[in-house]
């Protein structure tokens, strides 16, 4: 599919349908979590990464998987571990001998990292050091191994997961990494009915046909479109009034705020809340960015970016209640 557009309503058309046939074509293996695939397709078409937590067992390894193969991207998965090392996931120099003058050079192999779509399962179980190493990735879209500096390839996605339920041998992600994630999507229990049919269809031996919708030069294009999309400045004024509530310091005036937040998000909490709220309106066929767009996108962007302190965690306030009294609390600006 190559997309050519000249108009704003093409744009919006183009990306519709590009939405609505990719969520057809998962729906064909993930049985439910419309709204996380919505959500997964907003991180895709905003040039972003994703950490997606939920108990074992709920499908967060095939959802990933089964949006690679329908993106026609080259799909990386690597298990981390607590032995995995840093050269694990870049690449080595390894020596190669010429067979005819039998002079020995250093040969960069690549990495795990090299490719678009990278799934690095169980994110938390690995080791600092090998976390440094990706965090360079998504920041910089590099590679550092051996002195050298590699660049990866376009379009670069790190969609992460992790176990909330299971601590042991873990190693909690550094704030610096957390942040560079657009989204934390939390994958809940299927309803009756949705487990009704993931038990039907897995088993059987029948097998699903997916096609691909998408390939990178397609996404480049669409990671474009959405950065075009205009917003209106009351907009952005309710991203970061939105973002700045969340900190409890002395301009602050939201009591539950300083009673139960240590600290709040940063200004790339509110790049991602108007960059979100661009991606969540025109997936919906809008191209009109309002602020119930950037309420869409809320939870996702400010759960991992806002750290609750002891008296939230000994009165049992969660983050999610937090965020839905914030959404509550915060006026919208006028137009």
């Amino acid at each position: 599919m190559k997309f050519e557009v000249e108009s704003d309503r093409e744009m919006v058309v183009l990306l519709n349908e590009a939405k609505q046939t990719i969520e057809a074509e998962i729906g064909k293996v993930i049985i439910g979590q419309k709204e996380i695939v919505h959500q997964l397709l907003i991180g895709v078409f905003c040039k972003a990464h994703c950490l997606v937590e939920g108990v074992p067992g709920l499908a967060k390894t095939l959802l990933i998987r089964t949006l690679a193969q329908i993106l026609d991207l080259d799909y990386k998965r690597i298990q981390f571990t607590p032995d995995l090392m840093p050269s694990d996931i870049t690449g080595t120099d390894v020596i190669e001998e010429d067979p005819h003058t039998k002079q020995r050079n250093f040969k960069f192999i690549k990495g795990p990292l090299f490719g678009n779509i990278i799934l690095a399962d169980e994110i938390n179980r690995t080791p600092p050091k090998t976390q440094a190493a990706l965090l360079q990735a998504m920041q910089e879209y590099t590679v550092s191994a051996g002195g050298k500096t590699y660049e990866l390839d376009l379009p670069f996605f790190v969609l992460a997961t992790q176990n909330p339920i299971e601590q042991e041998g873990t190693y909690p992600l550094p704030e610096a990494q957390l942040d560079r994630f657009m989204f934390n999507l939390f994958i809940d229990y299927p309803t009756y009915e949705e487990e009704q049919a993931i038990i039907k269809a897995t088993t059987t031996t029948q097998k699903v046909e997916l096609k691909s919708v998408l390939d990178g030069e397609d996404i480049i294009k669409l990671q474009n479109i959405v950065r075009k999309v205009p917003i209106s400045d009351h907009v952005v004024k309710y991203a970061v009034d939105l973002v700045r509530a969340t900190r409890p310091g002395k301009d602050n005036n939201i009591d539950f705020v300083k009673q139960y937040v240590s600290w709040g998000g940063g200004p790339r909490a509110a790049q991602y809340l108007v960059l979100g709220a661009k991606a969540n309106a025109i997936l919906r066929g809008d191209y009109n960015v309002s602020c119930k767009d950037i309420q869409a996108v809320a939870f996702p962007t400010l759960v991992h970016r806002i750290a609750i302190n002891f008296a939230a965690e000994a009165e049992g306030v969660t983050k999610r209640e937090l965020i839905q009294k914030l959404i509550s609390t915060v006026e919208e600006p006028k137009n």
